[in-house]
C-alpha cells in the first residue's frame, strides 16, 4: 500500500495556472503508474492523466491534452500535475492514484490506492 496527499490545490482565474504534487509514502514509489482523476459536484470522477512507472509513457483525457502535463521525480516520490489555460469547466476535487502493475491506465479500478483530493476552482 502507498499513501498519497495532494497539494497546490486553490482558486485561479480563467486562464490561469496551477501545479498540483501528490507525495507518496510507504511502499516503492517507482514501481506504481501513476495517475490523477478528478470529480466535480453531482458528476462522477473522471480521468484526467497518468504516466507509467519510469515517466516515459503519458497519457491523457482529451479535455486536458495540450492543456495539462503530467510528470514524476521518483528520487522525491512525488508526482506532478501541470494545468494551464484553465477553464471554469476544469473546478473539481483532484485525486492522485497509484497502480501497483507500474502501467498508465484511464481506468479507475486499476488504482487501489488514493489520495484524498484537493480542490481547485476556476473563476470566470
Amino acid at each position: 500500500q502507498v499513501q498519497l496527499v495532494e497539494s497546490g490545490g486553490g482558486l485561479v482565474q480563467a486562464g490561469g495556472s496551477l501545479r498540483l504534487s501528490c507525495a507518496a509514502s510507504g511502499r516503492t514509489f517507482s514501481n506504481y503508474g501513476m495517475g490523477w482523476f478528478r470529480q466535480a459536484p453531482e458528476k462522477e470522477r473522471e480521468f484526467v492523466a497518468s504516466i507509467n512507472w519510469n515517466g516515459r509513457s503519458t497519457y491523457y483525457a482529451d479535455s486536458v491534452k495540450g492543456r495539462f502535463t503530467i510528470s514524476r521525480d521518483n528520487a522525491k516520490n512525488t508526482v506532478y500535475l501541470q494545468m494551464s489555460s484553465l477553464k471554469p469547466e476544469d473546478t473539481a476535487v483532484y485525486f492522485c492514484a497509484a497502480d501497483s502493475r507500474g502501467y498508465y491506465s484511464s481506468n479507475p479500478r486499476n488504482y487501489g490506492d488514493w489520495g484524498q483530493g484537493t480542490q481547485v476552482t476556476v473563476s470566470s
